[in-house]
């Protein structure tokens, strides 16, 4: 490593090498027809007329990968021309090289050359009328627009309709990219949903079902293993049914699916029943107090009274895991509007259910803790607030539900 550097030029464009075998023939037929630009000069001879022609052929080979060093010598090769004989094949290579300047070069070249070269065409113009002081004199600075000024507006032209379209380009796969990434999220928020409703669902009949069927391989009684069975073959066939509307659910729309019924609060009172029959081997008692205490001021959003059943069914379910003997005590009560700091809002649903904390006798069904997450879940999704813990003697969960419109996320 002798430290020097090496500065690698890449081969040049096809396309590059045609203009420049093109150009440099084309000039070279014309100066043999004895077609000069200016032919009165007689300061060299008119062999030297090919030695700017040469040197701007060859720079067609690199007006993409150099273009600042074609400019500059193709600038030095027409200001050489114009002392000799001339050839129009020179001045037209070098309108070429200035255009690839502008297309090829960096951004802030890119943006100088169609100032620079008005600013020179306007000078030349100027200059040429004032010396002249003839008509003709404007034909100077015509002549001088079309070499500099034109190649260098039409590159910028160009390069600007390419910026454009790559930008659009960009933008639409950013867009489709971002399509993407919601499309992904919908679907994973879709099951989420859906895991949540079987889980809310199903859950409550299975840990039932396990209870009772460790019950029944405990307790050495034909008694209490048909009445066991009997619990068993009642939360099968519930379950059974609670899965076939989850189906229902995900049947595409004009399948002919019948509509299924969304639950309320109207079936608490069944709910809490069939958990009194679930629970009663465990020693529980389920109530349910102060349902719905004064005159609402509306019906509930169907989103916020979905939301409710199933947080009161998951404790439920939870309570017949874990709680100890005693009662469950479920609490709805309606904020009215205004109420707690929530002015000209729609008041609020607050859901409480107190279940007995304590060491529990016999059968356990096991728990993974996804009830409360999925409890949370269902709150946070309508804006609400939600927490679970022990509290003195009791596990209360409460979850505060809004119940006007504009907090409705789900």
């Amino acid at each position: 490593m002798d430290g020097s550097v090496t500065l690698k030029i890449p081969p040049p464009h096809r396309d590059d090498v045609l203009l420049a075998v093109f150009s440099v023939a084309a000039g070279l037929l014309l100066w043999s027809l004895g077609v000069h630009s200016s032919p009165t000069r007689d300061l060299f001879p008119a062999w030297a007329a090919l030695v700017p022609l040469l040197a701007l052929g060859a720079m067609e080979l690199l007006r993409r990968s150099a273009p600042r060093l074609t400019l500059a010598v193709g600038t030095a090769g027409l200001v050489a021309d114009q002392f000799t004989v001339g050839n129009l094949a020179t001045v037209l290579i070098f309108t070429d090289l200035m255009y690839a300047a502008v297309v090829y070069g960096k951004p802030a070249m890119a943006r100088r050359l169609p100032v620079i070269t008005g600013l020179i065409t306007v000078a030349v113009t100027i200059a040429a009328v004032a010396w002249l002081r003839t008509p003709q004199a404007l034909l100077i600075g015509v002549v001088t627009g079309i070499v500099s000024f034109g190649p260098a507006l039409t590159g910028a032209t160009l390069r600007n309709h390419r910026e454009a379209a790559t930008a659009a380009r960009l933008r639409a796969e950013q867009t489709a990219l971002l399509a993407e990434m919601d499309r992904a999220q919908a679907v994973v928020a879709e099951r989420a949903r859906m895991a949540r409703e079987l889980h809310d669902m199903v859950a409550n009949h299975l840990s039932a079902i396990a209870i009772h069927s460790t019950a029944a391989l405990s307790i050495d009684s034909p008694a209490t293993s048909r009445e066991a069975l009997g619990v068993i073959r009642e939360n099968s066939v519930q379950g059974l049914a609670e899965m076939r509307r989850l189906i229902g659910l995900l049947r595409d729309a004009g399948a002919g699916a019948e509509a299924v019924a969304t639950p309320s609060l109207d079936g608490l009172d069944a709910l809490l029943e069939q958990a009194r029959t679930n629970g009663a081997a465990s020693g529980l008692d389920f109530v349910l107090l102060d349902r719905r205490p004064g005159e609402a001021p509306g019906p509930l959003p169907a989103p916020v009274e979905l939301a409710a059943y199933r947080i009161v069914q998951e404790s439920l379910t939870n309570a017949l895991k874990h709680a100890a003997p005693g009662t469950v005590t479920v609490r709805l009560d309606r904020e009215e509007p205004g109420a707690g700091g929530r002015a000209g809002g729609g008041g609020a649903l607050h859901v409480v259910v107190d279940s007995p904390y304590g060491e529990r006798p016999g059968p356990r069904a096991p728990g993974s803790g996804a009830g409360l997450i999925g409890m949370r879940e269902r709150t946070e999704l309508l804006g609400g607030a939600f927490e679970a813990g022990r509290a003195d003697a009791v596990w209360r969960v409460r979850a505060t539900l809004p119940v006007e419109e504009g907090a409705v996320r789900a």
